[in-house]
């Protein structure tokens, strides 16, 4: 539960514009799957979530912005890397199209619920692991 206290406040903090402010808001069931997802990801390690790095990407057009890093547990030392890739909300282009110019706005966005999740061992040299959800 404090992961993803702390992933929608990372994501309510999320430099997407320098001039724009914006809150990238994340619908329930996107944050039960992305829950699910995290968990079942750290079954495996053996520190299990509190030994993950948690990478924040979203994922716009062909671009991918990255909006913040999370250290679960910083008294762990991190296993593993989870890279969470989010998506805006496709009918939402047109609102975002002015976000990465100039002049003060507001504008609330919403996550769509498809993401992916890439994991890398830090401990280990097997290949990534990639998740499309």
């Amino acid at each position: 539960a404090n992961v993803m206290d702390l992933l929608q406040a990372t994501l309510g903090r999320a430099p997407l514009g320098a001039k724009r402010c914006s809150r990238l808001l994340m619908p329930a069931q996107l944050l039960a799957q992305v829950r699910m997802e995290l968990l079942r990801l750290a079954c495996s390690e053996p520190c299990g979530l509190r030994g993950a790095l948690l990478d924040l990407c979203v994922e716009h057009g062909k671009a991918c912005h990255d909006v913040g890093h999370i250290a679960v547990d910083p008294a762990v030392v991190p296993t593993f890397q989870l890279t969470l890739v989010l998506r805006l909300d496709s009918s939402l282009w047109p609102k975002i199209q002015g976000l990465f110019t100039s002049g003060p706005a507001f504008t609330p966005l919403k996550l769509s619920t498809g993401f992916r999740v890439i994991k890398k061992k830090l401990y280990s040299s097997e290949q990534l692991l990639i998740e499309e959800c």
